[in-house]
This record gives C-alpha cells, sequence and structure tokens, in this order.
C-alpha cells in the first residue's frame, strides 16, 4: 500500500492567504512508506503490484513537481531482495528521478553528519549526474542493515547515487538525531530520520535518556520533520512495553 501525500510547506509570512502561496516559497514533499518491492514477486497474479505502486509514486511525484520524495522505511520486502526486485527498483528510479527539472532545494547542514555512503553528499549536486528529483529515505524493519558487512538494500541505491539514505543511527545505544536542513525560497525545513530499530532497545534508549535530538541555530524559524519506522501496537514479547 501507498501511504502517499503532499505537504506544502510555505515560510511564514512569505505571502498572505489572500495571494496564495508564492511557489519559489513552497517546499513540495511526496511521501511514501511500506512500498514493499518483491513481496509475492512468486505469484503469477501479484508478482508486480508493489513495481506498480512503487513506479506510481515517482509518475505522481514529477506531474505535480514535487521538489523531494521523503520514503520512511521498508522500500524492500526483504533485507536481501532479488535481483529481479532491485533491477526494477534501480530502473524506476532512473526513469523518473534523472532529467532536467531543476532542483530548487538546497541542503545548508554538514553532509558528513547526514548521510551514510562513502561520498558524503546529497546526490543532485554531484556534476556527474542529472537528478530532476530528489529522494531521501530511511530503512525499515524488514529491510534494514543486517547480514554480511551490515548493509541495507538502500546503501546499494545510495552508492548507484538514486538515493540520499540517511538516519542510520551510529551507535544504537546512544541515538544523536541531527537533521537535513533544507531551504526552498525564505523557507526552512529540518528534516530528521530514524531507520528501524528493535523495539525493546529503543524503548530501553528512551527509558536511559540516550536518544539526543540536535537543532538548528534559530530552531523555531525552522519547519521539524521527522521520519521513523517502529511498531505501536504491542508486539511480540516485549512490545508490551511500547514505544
Amino acid at each position: 500500500a501507498i501511504a502517499a501525500a503532499m505537504a506544502g510547506m510555505e515560510s511564514e509570512g512569505a505571502t498572505s492567504h489572500e495571494e496564495g502561496p508564492s511557489d519559489a516559497d513552497t517546499l513540495r514533499i511526496l511521501v511514501a512508506s511500506d512500498l514493499h518491492l518483491g513481496y509475492a514477486e512468486s505469484d503469477p497474479v501479484r508478482r508486480d503490484d508493489s513495481f506498480i505502486a512503487f513506479e506510481e509514486v515517482f509518475v505522481l511525484a514529477n506531474q505535480m513537481k514535487a521538489d523531494m520524495v521523503l520514503l520512511a522505511g521498508d522500500i524492500f520486502h526483504d533485507n536481501k531482495p532479488s535481483r529481479r526486485a532491485m533491477q526494477r527498483a534501480l530502473e524506476v528510479m532512473r526513469d523518473h528521478c534523472l532529467g532536467d527539472r531543476e532542483v530548487q532545494i538546497e541542503v545548508v547542514s554538514d553532509p558528513n553528519t547526514n548521510f551514510h555512503n562513502k561520498y558524503k553528499t546529497v546526490n543532485y549536486e554531484d556534476p556527474n549526474y542529472n537528478v530532476q528529483l530528489p529522494v531521501f529515505a530511511i530503512h525499515g524493519n524488514h529491510d534494514d542493515p543486517a547480514g554480511d558487512g551490515g548493509l541495507a538494500p538502500l546503501d546499494l541505491l545510495s552508492s548507484a547515487n538514486l538515493v540520499n539514505y540517511f538516519g542510520r543511527a551510529r551507535d544504537i545505544e546512544n541515538i544523536v538525531l541531527s537533521p537535513i536542513l533544507l531551504k526552498k525560497g525564505a523557507t526552512r525545513l529540518a528534516l530528521y530520520g530514524l531507520g528501524h530499530v528493535r523495539d525493546e532497545r529503543l524503548s530501553r534508549c528512551f527509558e536511559r535518556k540516550t536518544v539526543k535530538v540536535a537543532k538548528p541555530q534559530d530552531s523555531g524559524s525552522w519547519f521539524n520533520i521527522l521520519a521513523v519506522h517502529q511498531n505501536r501496537h504491542v508486539r511480540g514479547v516485549m512490545g508490551a512495553q511500547g514505544i
């Protein structure tokens, strides 16, 4: 299922309600989650459903001239997706995220603290790529970093320069949330992310007060968004503690 919405953010006082929002100051975000690429891919009837939904996200984002897409976890159904699932994901993103439309947003925070890959930069600033639709993504519980090398499927999409992977806790006993600071015109957004951490472990971090949130200077003038992927209801033996 797609949990998608367009969020229009306009800086306070930029325009009056009578005039309508200024496009130069309106940050448009398409949010999607739990796409579960590769789900039921051996089923002759449903095998393509997740990929059709995934492509629809990017078709709509470009049609509605979104400034960015935010993927909030479980993009893949497995943390070791099949070659077919990974190839389909790469094809969809190459078809819709690369192009000539100008990116209107600017990252003004330190990319070394925001991103996890070797290159430590937002993908659309790479002069070797023509990115028209930036994608920011966190991992979920299905596609978390695990196994050989501690890699998530998002690491591969990030290395291909199609996704800006963020929100992976470097120390799961002492979690620090450092925002990606984005600007469009007079609008400022602090984008926080926390990819999935085992529920009982994160619950203990909150109990011990070892979850810290960094704030930008003049934090009152920033919009704040937190992308998080956790279970809210009682789930499993330890789930009764809640998050």
